[in-house]
């Protein structure tokens, strides 16, 4: 599915370029906030309104656990941000909990997808910053270039660095960035924490592993926190891919195949194949969910940074048991679920949209 059409989630579709970011090296001062004015405002006021309403809005439960990472959706804010704001408020209350008043968080490291630019591996963006309306946000220099010298001879190929086109078109990283800008603003980090966006290509389910495993022990850092950018069912004709329930049965036994009499609405099976795939995402079970997603086909755009994330926490996980730490493992639930519409007819369309965190109890 890596080169099919994909959408911004409000109804425009573009398509995949065949070229790769590896063979592009040069770094450069800063990534244009590209996609302001069109998928979310590029007034500061407005936009920094915008994304307090839909947090306003989202629920939050307090834990006792310290926030690792989350995911989030990157449709345009219209569609996706209520349902980003549930994850992204989440992040509010860690570096604001008056209980961790010296919240450890340093870095804010983006895994998201590529929707333009076919790319054989993973690319860290090579900005010094990254431009949004609500404040600019510093890229983490140093450990880009610690990840750049990462070498393995499972790793192949090595990380490489996206070029300033390719970072600036790529729309599933720019869509965390003003949410992260406008809670670093409120919590008076913005000049104190500072982020890297990693791009994860068509990767091969041996690929995620090896990436995965390369990033763990850099994202077990407790001054590393990790924003996971999906999407999740892309469902419609124009997506190719448009599956639908099976069909009802009548009373005299038989199938009713017209009419659209499905067993159930389309959009609710959507939602069941979706949660499927949660549910293998929320369990840390990366190999059922590369199992589920080669027998589903379902659309998930992030799924191979969704993979290289399951994959570095199975390393953390793994890494702990075996030695004498103290930190016990992560768990992940979702916290919203949401469509862009109810699909009802084959006609329609729809995409996906999720929130999630992920936290860890560190015990004595």
């Amino acid at each position: 599915h890596d080169r099919r059409k994909r959408t911004m989630g409000n109804g425009s579709s573009v398509k995949n370029k065949m070229s790769n970011s590896s063979n592009k090296s040069s770094f450069y001062s800063t990534r244009r906030a590209h996609h302001a004015g069109s998928w979310y405002q590029d007034s500061a006021n407005e936009l920094s309104q915008t994304l307090e309403n839909y947090m306003n809005e989202a629920d939050y439960v307090p834990s006792s656990s310290v926030l690792r990472g989350i995911i989030s959706p990157h449709a345009g804010y219209s569609y996706s941000g209520p349902t980003a704001a549930y994850s992204f408020k989440a992040l509010r209350h860690e570096l604001q909990s008056s209980s961790s008043p010296s919240s450890p968080i340093q870095t804010i490291v983006i895994l998201h997808p590529s929707h333009h630019v076919y790319l054989n591996g993973c690319a860290v963006s090579g900005a010094s910053e990254l431009e949004t309306p609500v404040g600019n946000l510093t890229v983490d220099q140093e450990l880009r270039q610690e990840i750049l010298q990462l070498k393995s001879q499972s790793l192949s190929p090595e990380f490489s660095i996206m070029s300033k086109e390719d970072d600036e078109h790529e729309h599933s990283g720019e869509m965390q960035y003003p949410y992260i800008a406008h809670i670093l603003h409120q919590c008076n980090k913005l000049n104190g924490i500072k982020v890297l966006p990693i791009m994860c290509g068509a990767l091969s389910v041996q690929q995620e592993t090896n990436y995965g495993q390369a990033l763990g022990s850099i994202l077990d850092r407790a001054h590393i926190f990790t924003v996971v950018s999906t999407d999740f069912c892309h469902w419609g004709s124009r997506f190719q891919f448009n599956p639908t329930p099976p069909p009802a049965i009548m009373s005299g036994g038989g199938e009713n195949r017209n009419n659209n009499n499905y067993s159930m609405p389309i959009h609710e099976y959507i939602e069941q194949i979706d949660r499927r795939g949660m549910d293998l995402i929320a369990a840390q079970t990366p190999g059922a969910f590369a199992d589920y997603l080669k027998e589903t086909h379902n659309t998930i755009c992030g799924r191979h940074a969704v993979s290289v994330w399951l994959r570095a926490m199975e390393t953390i996980s793994n890494n702990s048991s075996s030695s004498s730490s103290s930190s016990s493992s992560y768990h992940i639930s979702f916290v919203k679920y949401a469509q862009s519409s109810a699909v009802a007819s084959k006609r329609e369309s729809s995409v996906s949209y999720a929130s999630a965190v992920a936290t860890r109890q560190v015990t004595s």
